[in-house]
Protein backbone atom coordinates (compact mmCIF):
# COMPACT_ATOMS: atom_id res chain seq x y z
CA UNK A 1 0.00 0.00 0.00
CA UNK A 2 1.25 3.44 -0.83
CA UNK A 3 2.51 5.27 2.22
CA UNK A 4 1.25 8.51 0.63
CA UNK A 5 -2.28 7.09 0.42
CA UNK A 6 -2.13 5.87 4.02
CA UNK A 7 -0.80 9.27 5.12
CA UNK A 8 -3.76 10.99 3.44
CA UNK A 9 -6.15 8.55 5.16
CA UNK A 10 -4.47 9.34 8.49
CA UNK A 11 -4.74 13.06 7.77
CA UNK A 12 -8.46 12.70 7.05
CA UNK A 13 -9.03 10.86 10.33
CA UNK A 14 -7.05 13.53 12.17
CA UNK A 15 -9.33 16.20 10.70
CA UNK A 16 -12.58 14.23 11.08
CA UNK A 17 -13.63 15.77 14.40
CA UNK A 18 -13.89 19.16 12.73
CA UNK A 19 -15.92 17.87 9.77
CA UNK A 20 -19.53 16.92 9.17
CA UNK A 21 -19.85 13.14 9.37
CA UNK A 22 -21.12 12.75 5.81
CA UNK A 23 -18.23 14.89 4.59
CA UNK A 24 -15.87 12.38 6.19
CA UNK A 25 -17.63 9.61 4.27
CA UNK A 26 -17.40 11.54 0.99
CA UNK A 27 -13.73 12.37 1.52
CA UNK A 28 -12.94 8.77 2.42
CA UNK A 29 -14.86 7.50 -0.59
CA UNK A 30 -12.70 9.74 -2.80
CA UNK A 31 -9.57 8.22 -1.28
CA UNK A 32 -10.97 4.68 -1.53
CA UNK A 33 -11.76 5.26 -5.22
CA UNK A 34 -8.01 5.57 -5.84
CA UNK A 35 -7.51 1.94 -4.78
CA UNK A 36 -8.52 -1.33 -6.41
CA UNK A 37 -11.98 -2.64 -5.44
CA UNK A 38 -10.35 -5.64 -3.73
CA UNK A 39 -7.97 -3.57 -1.59
CA UNK A 40 -8.82 -4.78 1.91
CA UNK A 41 -7.42 -1.67 3.63
CA UNK A 42 -9.45 0.66 1.43
CA UNK A 43 -12.64 -1.32 2.04
CA UNK A 44 -11.89 -1.22 5.77
CA UNK A 45 -11.50 2.57 5.66
CA UNK A 46 -14.80 2.90 3.78
CA UNK A 47 -16.48 0.82 6.48
CA UNK A 48 -14.86 2.85 9.25
CA UNK A 49 -16.04 6.13 7.73
CA UNK A 50 -19.61 4.88 7.56
CA UNK A 51 -19.40 3.57 11.10
CA UNK A 52 -18.08 6.98 12.22
CA UNK A 53 -21.05 8.65 10.53
CA UNK A 54 -23.56 6.36 12.23
CA UNK A 55 -24.28 4.41 9.05
CA UNK A 56 -23.80 1.02 10.69
CA UNK A 57 -26.04 -0.85 8.22
CA UNK A 58 -23.77 0.34 5.39
CA UNK A 59 -20.60 -0.33 7.39
CA UNK A 60 -21.36 -3.97 8.26
CA UNK A 61 -21.02 -5.52 4.79
CA UNK A 62 -17.91 -3.46 4.11
CA UNK A 63 -16.25 -4.66 7.32
CA UNK A 64 -17.11 -8.24 6.38
CA UNK A 65 -15.72 -7.75 2.88
CA UNK A 66 -12.48 -6.20 4.20
CA UNK A 67 -11.99 -9.15 6.56
CA UNK A 68 -12.68 -11.63 3.74
CA UNK A 69 -10.19 -9.86 1.48
CA UNK A 70 -7.47 -10.28 4.09
CA UNK A 71 -6.37 -7.42 6.29
CA UNK A 72 -2.88 -7.22 7.72
CA UNK A 73 -2.19 -8.37 11.28
CA UNK A 74 -2.27 -4.80 12.60
CA UNK A 75 -5.65 -3.97 11.08
CA UNK A 76 -7.59 -7.23 11.40
CA UNK A 77 -8.17 -6.99 15.17
CA UNK A 78 -9.42 -3.41 14.73
CA UNK A 79 -11.80 -4.54 12.02
CA UNK A 80 -13.17 -7.33 14.20
CA UNK A 81 -13.70 -4.96 17.13
CA UNK A 82 -15.34 -2.34 14.93
CA UNK A 83 -17.59 -4.91 13.21
CA UNK A 84 -18.58 -6.33 16.59
CA UNK A 85 -19.41 -2.83 17.83
CA UNK A 86 -21.45 -2.20 14.70
CA UNK A 87 -23.37 -5.43 15.22
CA UNK A 88 -24.14 -4.41 18.81
CA UNK A 89 -25.40 -1.05 17.55
CA UNK A 90 -27.56 -2.87 15.01
CA UNK A 91 -29.22 -4.80 17.84
CA UNK A 92 -27.28 -8.05 17.41
CA UNK A 93 -25.31 -8.32 20.67
CA UNK A 94 -25.09 -12.13 20.59
CA UNK A 95 -23.16 -12.08 17.31
CA UNK A 96 -20.99 -9.28 18.67
CA UNK A 97 -20.27 -11.29 21.83
CA UNK A 98 -19.25 -14.37 19.83
CA UNK A 99 -16.85 -12.34 17.69
CA UNK A 100 -15.27 -10.59 20.66
CA UNK A 101 -14.93 -13.78 22.69
CA UNK A 102 -13.14 -15.37 19.72
CA UNK A 103 -10.95 -12.26 19.42
CA UNK A 104 -10.04 -12.49 23.12
CA UNK A 105 -9.21 -16.16 22.68
CA UNK A 106 -6.88 -15.25 19.81
CA UNK A 107 -5.43 -12.20 21.63
CA UNK A 108 -5.43 -13.16 25.32
CA UNK A 109 -2.57 -10.90 26.35
CA UNK A 110 -1.61 -8.24 23.83
CA UNK A 111 -2.58 -4.72 22.82
CA UNK A 112 -5.99 -5.96 21.61
CA UNK A 113 -7.04 -7.57 24.90
CA UNK A 114 -8.23 -4.37 26.59
CA UNK A 115 -10.12 -2.94 23.60
CA UNK A 116 -11.74 -6.32 22.89
CA UNK A 117 -12.78 -6.66 26.54
CA UNK A 118 -14.22 -3.15 26.59
CA UNK A 119 -16.44 -3.83 23.60
CA UNK A 120 -17.36 -7.26 24.95
CA UNK A 121 -18.51 -5.59 28.17
CA UNK A 122 -20.66 -3.19 26.12
CA UNK A 123 -22.17 -6.06 24.13
CA UNK A 124 -22.92 -8.02 27.29
CA UNK A 125 -24.61 -4.96 28.80
CA UNK A 126 -26.63 -4.49 25.61
CA UNK A 127 -27.81 -8.08 25.93
CA UNK A 128 -28.87 -7.40 29.52
CA UNK A 129 -26.00 -9.22 31.21
CA UNK A 130 -24.75 -6.30 33.29
CA UNK A 131 -23.01 -8.45 35.93
CA UNK A 132 -21.05 -10.30 33.26
CA UNK A 133 -20.27 -6.97 31.59
CA UNK A 134 -18.92 -5.55 34.84
CA UNK A 135 -16.91 -8.72 35.40
CA UNK A 136 -15.27 -8.50 31.97
CA UNK A 137 -14.54 -4.79 32.37
CA UNK A 138 -13.06 -5.19 35.85
CA UNK A 139 -10.95 -8.18 34.82
CA UNK A 140 -9.48 -6.14 31.94
CA UNK A 141 -8.98 -3.11 34.17
CA UNK A 142 -7.18 -5.18 36.80
CA UNK A 143 -4.15 -5.50 34.52
CA UNK A 144 -3.67 -1.73 34.59
CA UNK A 145 -3.99 -1.13 38.33
CA UNK A 146 -0.78 -0.30 40.18
CA UNK A 147 -2.22 -1.87 43.34
CA UNK A 148 -5.20 -4.11 44.15
CA UNK A 149 -5.06 -5.90 40.78
CA UNK A 150 -5.39 -9.34 42.41
CA UNK A 151 -8.33 -8.18 44.55
CA UNK A 152 -10.14 -6.58 41.61
CA UNK A 153 -9.54 -9.68 39.48
CA UNK A 154 -10.98 -11.83 42.28
CA UNK A 155 -14.04 -9.61 42.60
CA UNK A 156 -14.49 -9.74 38.83
CA UNK A 157 -14.60 -13.53 39.01
CA UNK A 158 -17.08 -13.37 41.91
CA UNK A 159 -19.37 -11.12 39.88
CA UNK A 160 -19.52 -13.66 37.06
CA UNK A 161 -20.72 -16.41 39.40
Amino acid sequence: MSSDWQARVSDLWAAADGMAELDVVAAMDALVAERAPDDASAVFEAASARDYAGLEAEAEPLYRRAIELGLDAATLPRAVIQLASTLRNLGRPDESIRMLERQLHEHPADEWTGPSAAFLALALASRGDERDAASVALAALADYLPVYSASVRGYAIDLAR
